[in-house]
């Protein structure tokens, strides 16, 4: 879970936007406070599109006691997350000489000579510089990556919000088009703060 900021509903309406222990204070007052006729409380990771639940059993403090521990978890996630990622700068450290026994396929590549000046020059030789390439390309996400990345995280939240509102199955065929006018024009019906928010996880480039 990414706790950076979320975002509360109160039935199609947007209750609060913020960091988790904030918008939680006013999670727990207007649960607390509701009336009847009022719509369902859901809160919603900006980051993933998922529902947060909240503990709301007992008083305020306990609930943002549970908050704190939610916290802490994500923090520990995302330390644990980067050091996974810093192993990958052990390609660095010195090796022994000669070609690793496991795990190496040689095959010929073909390349014009600035790029073999280019690589004769980098740390651990040819060999080593191709991989560490190779990897980072792997590593970082493309344009496309992106894209496809934030439709999930829009429907996800739609799915649960708007699952039953007009033109909801044309909305997501239109969202994973990469179809924003379409999607906008499909959404004028929708509740002003249900369709806003959905475009934001969607397009976060596009606002």
């Amino acid at each position: 879970m990414s706790t950076a900021t979320v975002t509360a509903f109160r039935g199609h309406e947007l209750l609060a936007t913020g960091d988790l222990r904030n918008v939680a204070r006013v999670v727990w007052r207007a649960v607390k406070e509701a009336e009847p006729h009022h719509g369902a409380v859901l809160v919603f990771d900006d980051a993933t599109g998922r529902v947060i639940d909240f503990e709301m059993r007992g008083d305020e403090r306990a609930m943002l006691a549970h908050v704190d521990v939610m916290l802490r978890m994500s923090r520990a996630a995302v330390v644990q997350t980067s050091g996974e990622a810093n192993g990958a700068s052990m390609d660095a450290a010195p090796r022994p000489r000669g070609r690793p026994k496991l795990g190496v396929v040689a095959r010929e590549i073909t390349l014009l000579p600035r790029h073999w000046e280019w690589l004769a020059t980098q740390p651990g030789g040819a060999s080593v510089a191709l991989r560490k390439l190779v990897d980072a390309a792997r590593r970082a996400p493309s344009d496309d990556d992106r894209a496809k990345a934030a439709r999930d995280v829009a429907y996800r939240f739609m799915n649960a919000m708007a699952g039953d509102l007009r033109h909801f199955e044309e909305v997501i065929r239109a969202l994973y088009r990469g179809d924003e006018a379409r999607v906008r024009e499909l959404m004028a019906e929708w509740p002003r703060d249900i369709a806003a928010y959905s475009m934001q996880l969607a397009f976060p480039t596009a606002e």
